[in-house]
């Protein structure tokens, strides 16, 4: 089933009267339980492209659909509907953390945003920890406390909160060691299959993403090419 789709976007930004394009053209269909990969050289607009498709930046031209909408036309409700079901692992995954707040602490904001109640809090992080193969005792540690890889599984636990239908994963792996990258690449696969969640998987690397993905789109400087 389609549940995301970007018809034809490009994006450009305007410095001191110039446009600088970032890329045109773009479209690709994203359908449940699989993954759509995205590959191509830094600079070429990857992660403006996932900033697009996640709704955290607007197109210059075209339009994201998600089941069917438009998601700048939609309501507050149907909005927060897919800020819920469409989440973004970034690159860094301990930046990505609030560097003041215990990994546990940023955990229970996310829950207390889904209004899980306060007694289920706990069983609920046993819960989707034990899925991304994490141990209860690094909620009480802060982001520089904890290894790269941990960060990551935190990053994945803490966007299954959300039980997404979508999961934008940019660049994922790039900052890990080769068998923490394994390590999670494997993590992934197993989510996936469970949930039937669907990804865009953004990555340099042509071989993480031709392993990962059904559908490979290429991205050039200024143009883009699907590839089935």
């Amino acid at each position: 089933m389609l549940i995301l789709h970007a018809d034809c976007i490009g994006k450009e930004y305007r410095k001191e009267g110039h446009k600088d394009l970032v890329f045109s053209s773009f479209s690709v269909d994203v359908h449940m339980g699989e993954t759509v990969g995205l590959v191509g050289p830094s600079g070429c607009g990857k992660s403006t492209c996932a900033r697009v498709l996640a709704g955290l930046e607007k197109p210059s031209r075209g339009r994201v659909l998600y089941r069917g909408k438009d998601i700048h036309t939609l309501t507050r409700a149907e909005w927060s509907q897919f800020r819920r079901e469409v989440q973004v692992i970034f690159q860094d995954p301990v930046g990505s953390f609030n560097p003041t707040q215990t990994i546990g602490q940023s955990m229970t904001a996310v829950l207390k945003h889904v209004h899980v109640p306060g007694d289920e809090h706990e069983n609920e992080l046993a819960h989707v920890f034990h899925h991304v193969g994490l141990q209860m005792e690094i909620l009480s540690r802060y982001p520089d406390q904890i290894s790269g890889g941990q960060a990551q599984r935190a990053a994945i636990a803490r966007g299954m909160i959300m039980q997404p239908r979508v999961m934008i994963l940019d660049e994922p792996t790039s900052a890990l060691d080769v068998s923490v990258q394994a390590q999670i690449l494997h993590l992934l696969t197993y989510v996936q299959k469970e949930h039937k969640i669907a990804y865009v998987f953004i990555s340099h690397d042509i071989d993480v993403v031709e392993y990962m993905s059904h559908t490979i789109v290429k991205m050039q400087e200024i143009s883009c090419k699907m590839k089935k």
